[in-house]
């Protein structure tokens, strides 16, 4: 089953996304290495900075999702100040079918 991790980042913690990047997009690689993302990629606000970040991830269950989503190294640096994880069904466009 597919998942939408959609992040929304605290106010002013961009410092917070761009001393992360690296670990976050380690970890985002480990992730595509072994099939669980399938899309990533950061919201922009009216500025085109990064204000927040949206995954699909294959998992499980819910709960596998969840504990996927919580391992996000901008999630353990404090950077997001909403996090929800919702059952996704890929309709368009999806390349595995």
């Amino acid at each position: 089953m597919l998942y939408a991790v959609l992040c929304k980042d605290k106010p002013d913690h961009i410092h917070i996304r761009m001393e992360t990047r690296p670990r976050h997009l380690a970890w985002l690689d480990g992730l595509n290495a072994n099939g669980t993302l399938k899309i990533a990629g950061p919201f922009l606000d009216g500025d085109d900075k990064p204000c927040g970040s949206m995954l699909i991830i294959a998992a499980g269950s819910q709960a596998e999702a969840e504990a996927i989503a919580a391992e996000d190294p901008y999630g353990e640096a404090g950077l997001f100040e909403k996090v929800e994880v919702k059952p996704y069904k890929w309709i368009y466009n999806n390349p595995e079918d």
